[in-house]
């Protein structure tokens, strides 16, 4: 069962009878430069992601800064598929500004 077969016998019993080509490059290198064009090497352009194709999610909060006193609804978007994250990143921003905040959704744009 632990036969060493040559290189000619493997391509055999994989392919059968047919013929096999030889190598690819048996051309020379005069041939393949007469049919090569050399074309003009252009600058790369950097690609920019659109805004449209990244996860967003909305976060609505309602923040005031008094206890129970006239609140305000702010809208905040998160690039991120995580709702956890982005109602952290909502709040750690609002929390700049107003004292209360309080989460009041969290939908996916």
């Amino acid at each position: 069962m632990n036969r060493e077969l040559t290189e000619e016998e493997m391509r055999q019993a994989l392919f059968g009878n047919a013929e096999i080509s030889g190598p690819a490059s048996n051309l020379l290198p005069e041939e393949l430069r007469s049919d090569v064009v050399a074309a003009p090497v252009s600058k790369v352009v950097k690609k920019t992601v659109s805004k449209a194709l990244t996860p967003r999610l909305r976060v609505t909060l309602r923040v005031c800064n008094e206890f129970e006193g006239k609140a305000f609804e702010i809208v905040h978007d998160a690039d991120t598929l995580s709702t956890l994250l982005a109602e952290q990143e909502a709040t750690k921003t609002a929390k700049k500004k107003f004292r209360y905040v309080e989460v009041v959704s969290v939908k996916s744009l």
